[in-house]
């Protein structure tokens, strides 16, 4: 069967990415808070949106649905940790889904870079990896990852979730 290979594949891929991804922040003193360090180093491509491919914004507008079908009970305070831990997992996909299939320019893809990594610590936050950070607080790190996407990619039809 092919899926055990594709599987271990995505998985190296995500790997890879979160890597890269994650290299520099292994760098930083003990004190620094990088809840944004990575959003903040994103920048336009001479004033204007990076372009983007089909697998990006289908990765990406997956991850903005699956947010969105739980936004009322995450706010409510209803999301369980088993629904908490299953809408990291999605995101989690959808990411491996965009590094595995996007093609970007070398620049826009780093601009992705952080964009991705943000995520990251988000999912992680969200299935209550990351200490002193409850579960809403990493999906609201994909939230602010979603809007850093919008604000720099060039994703036609692309809706918030406000």
């Amino acid at each position: 069967m092919h899926t055990k290979p594709t599987i271990r594949i995505a998985a190296g891929v995500l790997a890879a990415s979160a890597a890269l991804a994650f290299g520099a922040l292994a760098a930083e003193p003990a004190g620094h808070h990088h809840e944004a360090a990575g959003l903040s180093t994103l920048k336009l491509n001479g004033g204007q949106k990076w372009a983007t491919d089909a697998p990006l914004r289908k990765g990406m507008e997956d991850i903005r649905n699956a947010i969105a079908d739980r936004k009322d009970a995450i706010h409510a305070g209803k999301l369980t940790p088993a629904k908490y831990a299953a809408l990291a997992d999605r995101i989690d996909a959808q990411v491996a889904y965009m590094v595995q299939n996007c093609k970007l320019a070398p620049e826009a893809d780093a601009q992705l870079h952080a964009v991705i990594g943000e995520m990251m610590e988000g999912t992680e936050a969200a299935r209550g990896k990351v200490r002193k950070v409850d579960r809403h607080a990493g999906v609201d790190k994909v939230v602010a990852a979603l809007e850093a996407y919008n604000k720099h990619f060039d994703h036609p039809g692309w809706r918030g979730l406000e």
